[in-house]
């Protein structure tokens, strides 16, 4: 080639580079990027909603064959994520699938774990425990636990430790659990022959059968596995008179003492709580939560329904001499690591057995951690206070699915709740406004004195009570209107939830209050004679008639009717509200019996038997 043609052929070479890099830069989107799909999703109004329950079986025959479940997974029952949840909306309402858009994908998005990753993942320690398997009795709840302790058996050798709450209130239970133990055992007792080896130093399954109150007291010498010497410690519980119930020490000291003895042995530790109340040591629950993790050890428990908001409930008492009834106060709440619930009744704290429809927070959350179940026993309770008006205690799953508590520590719970002003001010109100915190919130509302000096000096101190109430429900009504613009930011319905019946219920307490003012003036200025000459005391009810107040009372009130009348209007308009929106959960509940009560006060005389006030009767009252 000359020198000559060189140009002509730098030429050529630089047309034929431009044009192959032309090519290749068409050519490589279509390597790189595969061909997209369109997915969609349909939803037309024949669909069929599907509903998802928890409730287990009540037939507690014997098995006569040993399948299991997978234990301590995440139920779609009733529960918490341990993270605070997106922002949760009824499918009806939701806005998001009334016009529904076309996302176009690529399939290379999508990743699908293989079979070896979920039996991975999945295990157990790694997925939280279940906290809402709601069942009518401990006869189905044990049967649960056999296919967990079967389960947990054809894996290695285990150990359970059953704790028994010992207070009076649980007697009627713990007879219930004696008569269904033997089931229970007879299976298990099938599992452990079928399960133990020649030449094992223990057996499948060895238990440990202990009672707990103020302490821990075992009912076997060590961990058996012999039928009889188990069903003759549970026998042997008795009554523990101290009213303390240490539930989270009794799971604590049994970690310390069995954990590692297990764990050397290559067993697993399983606890068994067995109680009707929260336990007066629930700021014991992260340390005993810490413990269960560090040993592997699932706990299970069989409890009751947290009250709704609220820590307390009353159990009732009959004196075996005296025929008489009391109302004895237990420890059954509240579902969340603080109330989210006014704690006044107007009048005084609350005295009620409303159910939240999940269990109480701590152990609930302890459950949680530690890869357990929790057991809700939801079948009626005799005894309880408000039961004899049958008081809705399930709830519809899937509306509360909605409601869920938020299981996380107190500190967390705490620092998420005051970094939201809409939460915060909520929770402001419900420390403002409880009586158990300022006892000058407390009206007296039975056995006002008979004669009239001693009605008429008593009346002018809960006058004076009601005055100052009243103003404190005003400011409390006046916060919760200045951030009610925050409500339709509110993510979670719970808190949006609790606002609506807290307003609803500040508005009501107030029209009641001005009700008791006026008739509390109206009995001492006519003092009328009682109905039943065997009364010796006045009391106090909810009626629907209205008081008219007279010019002299609303001068000596200094309350404004007209505004009066406004929160009266609006308080019924908001529980209406209530029950609109938050439909078969506590919160429709509670509005609605609210609003039922009425908003009228009257007087009216009763006989209260004397016997109530000797020292001789309150010495007998048990301790729950």
């Amino acid at each position: 080639m000359s020198f000559r043609s060189a140009p002509a052929l730098m030429i050529s070479l630089v047309v034929h580079m431009a044009l192959l890099g032309a090519m290749a830069a068409f050519k490589l989107p279509e390597i790189l990027e595969p061909d997209a799909v369109a997915v969609e999703t349909v939803f037309t109004e024949e669909r069929m909603q599907q509903e998802f329950t928890q409730d287990l079986d009540i037939d507690t025959t014997v098995s006569e064959n040993l399948a299991v479940t997978a234990g301590g997974m995440v139920t779609s029952n009733l529960g918490a994520a341990a993270s605070q949840p997106i922002a949760q909306q009824k499918i009806e309402k939701s806005e998001v699938l009334e016009d529904p858009k076309l996302r176009v994908t690529s399939i290379g998005d999508i990743t699908v774990p293989g079979l070896e990753t979920l039996g991975t993942d999945l295990g157990e320690g790694v997925v939280s425990g279940e906290v809402g398997a709601r069942v009518e009795g401990y006869g189905a709840a044990m049967h649960r636990l056999t296919q967990e302790l079967t389960r947990m058996m054809r894996q290695q050798q285990v150990m359970a430790v059953w704790l028994f709450d010992a207070s009076e209130s649980l007697k009627d239970d713990r007879e219930e659990i004696r008569d269904n133990f033997h089931k229970i055992y007879e299976e298990l007792d099938i599992a452990s022959k079928q399960a133990t080896q020649r030449g094992e130093r223990f057996a499948a399954l060895e238990t440990m059968i202990c009672a707990y109150g103020a302490t821990v007291k075992p009912l076997l010498p060590k961990p058996t596995s012999e039928l009889d010497a188990i069903k003759s410690a549970i026998d042997r519980i008795q009554i523990d008179n101290s009213g303390v119930e240490n539930t989270f020490g009794a799971v604590g000291s049994m970690i310390d003492q069995y954990g590692k003895a297990a764990g050397r042995s290559q067993r697993k530790l399983a606890i068994i709580v067995m109680t009707d109340e929260t336990g007066d040591d629930e700021r014991l629950v992260e340390e005993v939560i810490e413990k269960a993790k560090r040993f592997r050890s699932p706990v299970y428990i069989m409890g009751r329904e947290a009250i709704f908001g609220y820590p307390y409930t009353r159990v009732r008492w009959v004196d075996p001499e005296t025929g008489l009834s009391h109302w004895v106060q237990v420890d059954r709440g509240p579902e969340t690591a603080f109330p989210e619930c006014l704690q006044y009744d107007g009048f005084h704290g609350r005295w009620d057995s409303t159910s939240s429809g999940f269990g109480s927070y701590g152990q609930v959350r302890l459950v949680k951690e530690s890869g357990g179940i929790y057991f809700m026993l939801s079948s009626d309770e005799k005894d309880l206070i408000g039961s004899a008006v049958r008081l809705q205690r399930k709830f519809d799953d899937i509306a509360m699915k909605e409601y869920e508590p938020l299981l996380l520590d107190r500190r967390e719970y705490a620092r998420q709740r005051d970094s939201s002003p809409f939460r915060k001010t909520i929770w402001e109100v419900i420390v403002a406004l409880n009586p158990h915190l300022d006892n000058e919130l407390n009206l007296r509302r039975r056995h006002y004195p008979m004669e009239h000096e001693r009605f008429h000096e008593e009346g002018q101190t809960q006058f004076a009570r009601a005055i100052r109430a009243m103003t404190k429900l005003n400011q409390a009504i006046q916060r919760l209107d200045k951030i009610r613009p925050l409500r339709a930011q509110e993510s979670e319905q719970r808190w949006r939830a609790a606002y609506d019946l807290a307003y609803a219920q500040a508005l009501s307490y107030r029209v009641r209050q001005f009700q008791f003012l006026l008739a509390l003036d109206q009995h001492d200025t006519n003092y009328p004679k009682p109905e039943d000459p065997k009364s010796n005391t006045w009391d106090i009810r909810h009626v629907g008639k209205l008081v008219e107040p007279t010019e002299k009372q609303i001068q000596a009130t200094k309350v404004d009717t007209e505004e009066i009348e406004r929160q009266r209007q609006k308080a019924i308009a908001m529980f209406d509200y209530v029950i609109q929106q938050h439909p078969n959960t506590p919160w429709a509940q509670r509005a609605q019996q609210e609003k039922n009560w009425g908003f009228g006060i009257a007087f009216h005389d009763v006989f209260w038997d004397p016997r109530y006030n000797t020292p001789e009767f309150r010495a007998r009252i048990p301790k729950f």
